[in-house]
């Protein structure tokens, strides 16, 4: 990463007003769409030293502009993610609804994956 007062490429100022003072913090802007406001507003999230030294090497080794770009990576992916996983979960609850899916008893389960498992020991203790 650069120098810390150096903003990414298309970072807003926070508090450009002011004249901007140098730290060593990790600044970035997430949440580019909010639904409860029309303007859009940054975040500044503080870091410890290990942490943001582990970000910065991270976005190093895999080519990223800076440690602010990979966190704004890794959290609009985070959302992506968790809004699929949300989608399959209300898909997989309407089939079990609709009946279309009949769900199976937890003891089933269990028993079969425990079967599963001492198969495989006894597969390996074969070879």
């Amino acid at each position: 990463m650069g120098h810390p007062c150096n903003p990414p490429k298309g970072a807003r100022l926070l508090n450009s007003d002011r004249p901007q003072t140098c730290r060593s913090e990790t600044v970035f802007q997430i949440l580019p769409y909010s639904r409860f406001s029309r303007s859009l507003e940054g975040m500044e999230v503080h870091f410890t030293p290990e942490t943001e030294k582990k970000l910065q090497d991270l976005a190093a080794q895999s080519g990223r502009g800076s440690a602010d770009e990979l966190v704004q990576d890794v959290v609009e992916r985070y959302f992506d993610e968790l809004a699929q996983t949300r989608d399959m979960l209300n898909s997989r609850y309407d089939d079990l609804k609709s009946g279309k899916v009949k769900p199976i008893p937890g003891d089933e389960v269990e028993a079969y994956f425990r079967e599963k498992s001492a198969a495989a020991r006894r597969s390996q203790l074969g070879s």
